[in-house]
């Protein structure tokens, strides 16, 4: 009897001391890098030359690392290629690789350095984790041989992922996570499946992904639905496409629909218009940044809910047909008309008047808007548009998009054409459709290339609508949807296709040169 009673004040105690070391707030960081690249891509460098330039980029991250650590930042996220860049071959990424062992052989780099190999960067981003107290997201590249003998092993006898990984305060390496949705990057392999990589810490359970993994079912959404994480880290390297696509639009548009903290840490490289990182809450963004004016990274740091599911901020679960099931139509007018927003077909109704009531259909998704400008700009034109449909040239992912944006020009052919600022302020909008898919994500995208923070929500019954009296002047109010179970599916090998003939290509091209040198 007494053993009992003191094994149930021991584990009594115990759920104290978990409840006491929860955390419901944690800080965060995230830090949007401006990558020094390499000179040339298109020819192997030595290791040494490899490691000198990660190491570059390292040497400016750890003064950003720092710099959260001493402002209290419990975790930071960097960016997608951020140690070396993009643009690589297979044979060229090579000597930037290491291998990265399974989290669960419990490894701290920074105090075994030899335990893998000959592994620096791991050790040095170990370090700066346990020598800073902070988690450390980063982004790197990872290399597993395989079997020759294997039909999927490459030639050159690797597999080679694109790889986040994740430190612990202590310096452990607790996430590796192997990029799955690849984005014309040729160096790097499929992994056989889609992972889905978790862990907990004492301010919540966290998930992980890369870039354009964002626009698919798996990892992305299966992460926050199935496995319940309180926290998306989220490294990219994100070339911005207005209207539409816009990092800081979308994901923080994404982290509303899904309602979960997204961390996003974008690169910085003004001419390929990548910059937009954010700390995004489920209710609203609580940090962002977008900055096309200078070529500096930039640190944000915020206060999040480590709970956010048990928060009393936390935003209601939406209905998106509930609105438009219970309404009329308003008017299908007969002057609508097609215009592209990149290489998707819309179908457009011009806003005529200062307020009104328009339905605009395409196929079956019918988008409805209710709307009061404070004055019609005449310089200026905004339309209303609906797509339903697979996207873009791959014609892989099924979209439904309503929205409601300004044109370019007063030629109506430029609606859909990308534009950054604008004068007409909206007293009141309301924006809703008949969508086939519950994943729906609500952007608002101000003048400028601003968010919106506290001025927009989303009603139950699935209508996106202002609030707190007049907007700034928009650029786009957009109801994003992601209809995945009608995306086409794509056969997928370990290797791509196009990988495997380049290197059968390089191959071929070696030996008729060296054909060539015999010969001379």
């Amino acid at each position: 009897m007494i053993a009992s009673s003191f094994q149930t004040t021991l584990a009594v105690f115990a759920l104290i001391v978990l409840h006491v070391c929860a955390l419901d707030t944690f800080k965060a960081a995230v830090y949007e890098h401006a990558v020094i690249l390499p000179n040339n891509t298109e020819t192997p460098v030595s290791r040494e030359d490899a490691l000198l330039l990660m190491n570059k980029n390292i040497d400016i991250l750890e003064r950003a690392i720092k710099q959260a650590a001493e402002q209290g930042a419990q975790i930071i996220v960097t960016p997608e290629d951020a140690l070396y860049g993009w643009k690589f071959t297979r044979e060229t990424i090579f000597p930037y690789l290491e291998d990265i062992p399974d989290p669960q052989e419990n490894w701290i780099p920074c105090k075994d350095p030899r335990r893998f190999g000959h592994t620096p960067v791991q050790v040095r981003l170990s370090c700066l984790a346990k020598n800073n107290s902070i988690y450390v997201v980063a982004n790197t590249g990872d290399k597993k041989p395989c079997n020759s003998h294997d039909s999927t092993c490459p030639l050159n006898g690797y597999y080679q992922y694109n790889t986040n990984v994740v430190y612990d305060s202590e310096g452990k390496l607790v996430a590796r996570y192997h990029k799955y949705h690849l984005y014309r990057e040729l160096q790097f392999d499929v992994p056989k499946k889609p992972e889905l990589v978790t862990f907990s810490t004492p301010f919540g359970k966290f998930g992980i992904f890369t870039c354009f993994d964002i626009l698919f079912c798996d990892p992305a959404v299966t992460l926050v639905q199935d496995f319940h994480v309180d926290t998306i880290l989220f490294p990219a390297a994100w070339m911005n496409v207005l209207p539409l696509l816009t990092a800081i639009e979308f994901h923080s548009a994404w982290a509303m629909g899904m309602r979960v903290n997204l961390l996003a840490a974008n690169i910085h490289h003004v001419r390929l218009n990548m910059t937009g990182s954010g700390i995004y809450a489920p209710h609203s963004p609580k940090a962002y940044h977008y900055d096309m004016d200078t070529n500096s990274g930039k640190i944000l740091l915020a206060e999040v809910d480590a709970h956010p599911r048990t928060a009393p901020t936390y935003p209601a679960a939406v209905n998106w047909g509930a609105y438009t099931v219970g309404i009329q139509p308003f008017p299908l007018l007969k002057n609508s008309f097609r215009g592209f927003i990149s290489r998707d077909e819309f179908n457009f109704k011009e806003l005529l008047e200062n307020a009104g009531n328009l339905t605009v259909c395409d196929e079956e998704l019918c988008c409805h808007l209710s709307y009061k400008m404070l004055a019609k700009e005449e310089n200026e034109v905004y339309v209303l548009g609906a797509f339903t449909g697979l996207h873009g040239q791959r014609k892989r992912e099924y979209w439904q998009v309503c929205t409601m944006l300004k044109c370019k020009s007063t030629n109506l052919t430029t609606c859909g054409q990308p534009v950054e600022t604008a004068l007409t302020r909206f007293e009141m909008f309301s924006l809703s459709g008949t969508f086939g898919t519950e994943y729906v994500f609500p952007e608002v995208l101000l003048t400028k290339i601003n968010l919106a923070p506290g001025k927009f929500e989303v009603l139950k019954d699935g209508r996106l609508v202002n609030k707190n009296g007049s907007s700034e002047p928009i650029l786009a109010v957009s109801l994003f949807g992601r209809w995945y179970t009608r995306d086409k599916p794509l056969p997928i090998s370990r290797t791509s296709d196009s990988a495997k003939n380049y290197l059968m290509i390089s191959t071929l091209l070696g030996i008729i040169a060296l054909q060539n040198i015999v010969m001379v």
